[in-house]
């Protein structure tokens, strides 16, 4: 499945649902089981629904392999449908929009945390080399993160704020795991199965307060917290196959800056699990970024997106994560 969170105009105002992304829209996943559950015969369908597939991505996660399974035979319920033409809510609620009708929202809007990674090798190679300094050993021996913000996440077609403590913005190519099963002290040979799902992922950078900051052997925190982006979607592991053979591409204003594949990641995402879990708990909607790609962000290239430029990051399988860079909309900062 291709999950998402859309918005959606309604007489209450802008609503946020939880979706499925098919060939023929976006379906709207929490009507969509009521109106297959119904269609079963139960009596509370709208009660069952809000239980089985909650209208919100992080619920929905933490009803594990329930949810999954009710959100699966709910798409081939209502794909059975379709050819009749999209069926209406049992009140009359749209259970399937075009695209155009509804705008995608970043998946999980305020996940419990982001942990980003440090997992290409050529990526890192780049950063210690620019700054005259030895591949340290440790890298080779523990898969490292950092902290992220949980909060100020965007998804694609909104705009990113070009931040007033900067003068150096950035973009970076990642690819994103979600966790869907909780977990402690998890193996690396069973991690995947506490993966819900992949997402792309760009870790915006300020590149001059970033530099300062881990000059005193702290963060990256305030170069780093301010703004992330993830989406469009998160694909299910059982649609996205291998994840580590999928291509990855960076755009700027439609030219192509950045070119790897997930095949070159060093620490694969269950050894960054095993290492997490250690003495600690993950949780459903947890964000493991994977760091950036090899060639992935202006700093390795000596290029620097401006203010109205447009980002598209696009990772085979789950498509284009697109953000525009904005200046401050009072006019207090103009980057040179």
């Amino acid at each position: 499945m291709k999950l998402c969170t859309f918005e959606v105009a309604t007489t209450l105002g802008r609503r946020q649902r939880l979706g499925a992304v098919l060939p023929a829209g976006i379906v709207d996943l929490n009507f969509a089981c009521a109106w297959h559950l119904a269609r079963k015969g139960e009596v509370r369908p709208y009660t069952l629904a809000d239980v089985l597939v909650p209208d919100t991505l992080l619920e929905f996660l933490r009803g594990g392999d329930t949810s999954m399974g009710f959100a699966r035979a709910t798409l081939a319920s209502l794909g059975e449908a379709l050819p009749a033409g999209p069926p209406g809510g049992l009140n009359g609620e749209t259970l399937l929009y075009t695209p155009d009708s509804v705008s995608l929202r970043a998946p999980l809007p305020e996940p419990p945390s982001v942990r980003d990674f440090y997992a290409f090798e050529a990526h890192v190679k780049k950063g210690f080399e620019k700054r005259g300094e030895p591949m340290p050993p440790e890298w080779y021996e523990i898969p490292v993160y950092y902290q992220s913000t949980r909060q100020n996440i965007i998804g694609t077609g909104e705009d990113v704020l070009w931040p007033s403590f900067t003068e150096k913005f950035d973009y970076e190519l990642e690819i994103a795991a979600v966790i869907g099963r909780a977990g402690r002290n998890i193996p690396a040979a069973s991690a995947l199965a506490h993966i819900a799902g992949f997402t792309v992922m760009n870790d915006f950078s300020a590149r001059d307060i970033q530099r300062r900051e881990m000059r005193v052997r702290l963060g990256p925190a305030k170069g780093k917290d301010w703004s992330t982006a993830f989406g469009p979607v998160i694909v299910t592991t059982d649609e996205i196959g291998d994840p580590y053979a999928l291509a990855m591409t960076a755009r700027v204003n439609g030219e192509e800056w950045s070119r790897g594949s997930t095949a070159t990641l060093h620490w694969k995402f269950e050894q960054m699990i095993e290492f997490l879990s250690r003495d600690q708990t993950i949780r459903p909607g947890d964000i493991l970024g994977s760091g950036t790609v090899g060639t992935g962000c202006g700093l390795e290239l000596d290029r620097w997106v401006r203010p109205g430029d447009i980002m598209e990051l696009e990772i085979e399988k789950i498509g284009v994560l697109r953000n525009r860079v904005v200046r401050s909309a009072d006019g207090t900062h103009t980057p040179p």
